[in-house]
C-alpha cells in the first residue's frame, strides 16, 4: 500500500469520527509525506493548521494509523506544500492564502452594500463551538433561498455571527454581482421606518427592502417591542421569502428568548434553521490570534498567541488587544516582544508557565473539577475514582475536555487530576466530547453553562 492510498484510508476513518465541517477544514488538505522507521510525517498546508491538528487530534490519527499499519507509530507534523489528493474546492481551506479572488467590481459592490469583502469563509476559523453555523452558512451560500431559509444565528459578542453573514454575501456577490443585497442592523431598520413615516417615504422604504434577493439583518432583537417596526418587518419577511429570497438573521439570543417579540415573527424565525455559536475554546482563540495578527501584518513572537488566548475569552477582545499591541509597537518604534505582550496583559513574567498560562489562573484545575462535579450532582472524588458507568464517565470526559480547551493543560496533567489516568484515555475523552458537542444539543448547553460559571 503506497502512502497516498494509506492516507486516504486513514482520512476515510477520520471522516467518520468528526463532523463534516471539521473534516473539510482541518483534515482534507493534509498529506502523509513519509513513513519511515515507524515515524509518520504528516504535512499540513500552514503552521496554524499544523498546530490545530496536532494539538487536538494526535491520538485519533495515531490510533487509526496504527490499526492500518499494524505497528506503533510516532507522528511528526510539518508544514508541507506537497500537492494534496483533494482539490481546493473539496478541501475548503481553514485559512485563506489570499483574499484577492474577488474582482474589483465585486469588491466595490460589497463596499457599497456595507459588506466587508475580507470576511470570507476562508478567513473563518472553525471549531466545535461554531462549525454547525459554518456548515449552515456555506450551504446557504451554495444554494440561497433553498437550503435554510431563514438562517438564524445567535450567540454572544464576537463569536463570528457577522463574519458568516458577510461571508455568505461575498460568495453570492462573487457568483452573481448584480444580486440585490440588503444588509442592515436591527436598529437601522427601526430608524429607517421612523424616518420613512416622518418624511412620508414609506413607498421607497418598502421598495428597498421588499425587493431584496438577499436580506441580511444583524441584531434583529432590536425590533422587539416596537409595534410599527415588527409590523413592517413581518411584511418584509413575507415578501422576500415568498419571492425566493434568502434571509439571514443574527441575534444575541434565540427567537424563543427574545422578549416582546411578536409570536408571528417568532414563528417565522423558527421555520428555518436556528444555530447557536458558543464562545471560542482555547485552541480556537490561538487560531484567531494568529489569523488576526496576519491580517494586521503583525509579527508575534513565539507562543505569544497562546499567551493571548490564555488570558482572553472573546474573539473581539483578542482583536482589540492586537490593535493596542500594534499601536504600542508603532509608537515606540520597537518590534513586538513577549515582554510587551505580557505588559499589556498586565501580568508578570514569573506568573506564566511554558504554555503562556498564568500560574495563578482565573480558575484552577481542581476548581474546574469541583464545578463540573457540582453541575452533574456528583462528588469530585467520584470523578477521580475507577467507576466507568456512563453517568460518571461522561462528566469525567467533560472535565477532560474543559481542562484541555479552557485551561490548556497537557494530557498527562489532566490524567493526574483525574486519578492517574493515562494520556490515551484523556485524549479519547476529549475527542468524544468534541464529537458529541456537534450532535448533542443538551450536552452542548450543559458545557456552555459550565463555561459561563467557570469565568464569572
Amino acid at each position: 500500500m503506497n502512502l497516498e492510498t494509506l492516507w486516504k484510508s486513514v482520512l476515510a476513518e477520520i471522516e467518520l469520527s468528526v463532523s463534516k465541517p471539521i473534516y473539510r477544514t482541518q483534515f482534507a488538505q493534509t498529506t502523509l509525506v513519509s513513513l519511515q522507521q515507524n515515524i509518520a510525517t504528516i504535512g499540513c498546508p500552514n503552521a496554524l493548521m499544523r498546530t490545530l491538528v496536532e494539538s487536538r487530534y494526535y491520538s485519533l490519527i495515531k490510533n487509526i494509523l496504527d490499526q492500518r499499519t499494524k505497528t506503533n507509530n510516532s507522528l511528526l507534523f510539518i508544514v508541507s506544500t506537497k500537492k494534496t489528493t483533494l482539490t481546493l474546492n473539496e478541501a475548503g481551506p481553514l485559512f485563506s492564502q489570499s483574499t484577492d479572488y474577488q474582482t474589483v467590481d465585486t469588491r466595490t459592490t460589497a463596499k457599497r452594500l456595507h459588506i466587508r469583502f475580507e470576511s470570507t469563509f476562508e478567513t473563518f476559523a472553525v471549531s466545535t463551538s461554531n462549525h454547525m453555523a459554518y456548515a449552515a452558512a456555506t450551504a446557504v451560500a451554495k444554494s440561497p433561498g433553498t437550503a435554510y431559509n431563514p438562517l438564524f444565528l445567535y450567540g454572544g459578542v464576537g463569536v463570528g455571527k457577522t463574519h458568516l453573514v458577510h461571508a455568505v454575501a461575498n460568495v453570492i456577490l462573487t457568483k452573481k454581482p448584480n444580486t440585490k443585497v440588503v444588509y442592515c442592523m436591527g436598529e437601522e431598520f427601526l430608524n429607517e421606518i421612523i424616518e420613512a413615516i416622518q418624511t412620508k417615504s414609506a413607498r421607497q422604504f418598502k421598495q428597498k427592502y421588499r425587493k431584496a434577493e438577499l436580506f441580511l439583518v444583524d441584531d434583529v432583537q432590536f425590533i422587539a417591542g416596537k409595534q410599527t417596526a415588527q409590523e413592517e418587518f413581518f411584511h418584509t419577511f413575507n415578501a422576500v421569502h415568498r419571492e425566493g429570497g434568502q434571509i439571514i438573521l443574527t441575534s444575541d439570543r434565540s427567537p424563543n428568548e427574545i422578549a416582546k417579540l411578536e409570536d408571528r415573527l417568532r414563528s417565522r424565525f423558527e421555520q428555518g434553521l436556528i444555530v447557536d455559536i458558543s464562545q471560542p475554546d482555547f485552541e480556537l482563540r490561538v487560531a484567531i490570534s494568529n489569523i488576526k495578527s496576519n491580517e494586521m501584518h503583525i509579527t508575534l513572537p513565539e507562543d505569544a498567541s497562546k499567551l493571548i488566548a490564555a488570558n482572553m475569552s472573546e474573539a473581539r477582545s483578542i482583536e482589540g488587544f492586537l490593535k493596542r499591541l500594534s499601536s504600542e509597537s508603532l509608537l515606540k518604534s520597537v518590534p513586538i516582544t513577549t515582554d510587551m505582550v505580557m505588559s499589556l496583559l498586565k501580568i508578570k513574567p514569573e506568573e506564566n508557565d511554558a504554555n503562556g498560562h498564568k500560574n495563578n489562573p482565573r480558575i484552577s484545575p481542581q476548581e474546574l473539577l469541583e464545578k463540573v462535579a457540582k453541575h452533574f450532582e456528583l462528588k469530585p472524588s467520584t470523578l477521580k475514582g475507577p467507576k466507568r458507568d456512563r453517568p460518571i464517565a461522561r462528566p469525567r470526559q467533560v472535565v477532560m475536555y474543559l481542562c484541555k480547551t479552557e485551561l490548556g493543560l497537557t494530557l498527562d496533567d489532566i490524567g493526574g487530576l483525574l486519578g492517574g489516568r493515562d494520556h490515551t484515555t484523556v485524549m479519547h475523552g476529549v475527542n468524544t466530547i468534541t464529537h458529541e458537542l456537534s450532535v448533542n444539543g443538551s450536552l452542548r448547553a450543559a458545557v456552555e453553562g459550565i463555561k459561563q460559571i467557570l469565568w464569572v
